[in-house]
């Protein structure tokens, strides 16, 4: 087992590391209210919450509760701006530097320069290399049932007690998972709630990558790919990985999660892909036709629509997706160039 990190957590508690917190978490939100009240007084504020931590008198604020639709229902959990600026402290100070460096080479979210397209990529050329070896194989699509509300903090707290033996950070720590009165699920919306869903399926990672010795594997966030010579080999994977998650981290595969002939590519990361070409889903197709036909009618329109389109045409073109984006162009009864 690699040497526990110690004695860090006070030298990392300072107002400069705190001041570039708070850059970092009012980045792109300096108009909105609760930034600019809490900005008026932002020295006296942020040695404020400096005090309170090393005086252990930092208390967490109440949740705001909402509902978002896309792209199904779930339920995100804001905190105060003032508990955001902390966030961004713990993960910048302890998280990254510390954690994120153990992950493997193949685990995709949340991470500085990786991310979906990567992940596209990558698993392209796993299945080019597949497809070279085997001609036929298989492919093992996974992933987690409810997964951030399936979470145990119990189990998180003891993985991240792995790498650090600072009592005063594991002591923050703790306080920051256990934030609630919940034992199961970590509330979607928190940064530090990307952090830890990742080091959660850390373990899950290493499982497959040094126990099971699969070669062949992407995860992004809690969907994850497995490419085997054939379906014996993807079955007793499938079964191996379904009994190691439910034993050491409490949770079950979603039931859409399956093993499969590679003719038939795989659905990943936003995109449909094969070996020779990648495809968009039918859902973001259906969802940039939506917004159109409520762009047609707007009255009047902004750079917001403008940024919206060219989201996706930068997210289209990393599929072979040229003739479906002037297609849709010209659904546009509007000069979308020039907002």
């Amino acid at each position: 087992m690699p040497r526990k990190i110690n004695n860090i957590f006070y030298d990392k508690l300072n107002f400069i590391n705190m001041f570039r917190a708070y850059e970092r978490a009012s980045a792109g939100k300096r108009k909105r209210r609760d930034v600019i009240a809490y900005s008026i007084d932002l020295e006296t504020n942020l040695m404020n919450i400096v005090n309170s931590i090393k005086n252990n008198k930092y208390k967490i604020g109440e949740y705001h509760e909402f509902i978002v639709y896309e792209p199904k229902e779930r339920i995100i959990k804001s905190l105060p701006f003032k508990d955001r600026i902390v966030h961004q402290w713990y993960v910048e100070e302890f998280i990254i530097p510390y954690i994120v460096p153990k992950f493997i080479k193949d685990t995709y979210a949340c991470i500085r320069n990786r991310g979906t397209h990567k992940a596209l990529y990558t698993t392209q050329r796993y299945m080019k290399i597949m497809k070279r070896k085997y001609q036929n194989y298989y492919i093992l699509k996974c992933d987690i049932r409810k997964y951030f509300y399936s979470i145990d903090k119990h189990i998180l707290y003891k993985i991240i007690c792995k790498y650090f033996k600072d009592k005063a950070l594991l002591d923050f720590t703790q306080k920051l998972i256990f934030d609630s009165e919940e034992i199961i699920g970590i509330p979607i919306g928190n940064y530090t709630s990307q952090y830890f869903a990742n080091i959660y399926l850390n373990e899950l990672d290493h499982f497959v990558k040094e126990t099971l010795r699969i070669k062949y594997y992407v995860r992004y966030m809690d969907d994850f790919v497995i490419l085997t010579k054939d379906r014996e080999e993807a079955k007793e994977i499938f079964l191996k990985i379904s009994n190691f998650l439910n034993e050491f981290l409490s949770l079950e595969l979603n039931k859409k999660s399956k093993y499969y002939p590679s003719a038939l590519g795989v659905d990943f990361c936003g995109y449909k892909i094969f070996e020779t070409h990648v495809l968009l889903r039918k859902r973001s197709k259906k969802d940039i036709r939506k917004k159109i036909k409520r762009w047609n009618k707007m009255k009047h329109l902004n750079k917001s629509v403008q940024l919206s389109w060219n989201s996706w045409l930068a997210h289209s073109s990393h599929a072979n997706s040229y003739r479906l984006q002037q297609k849709y162009r010209s659904y546009i009864n509007f000069d979308v160039e020039n907002l």
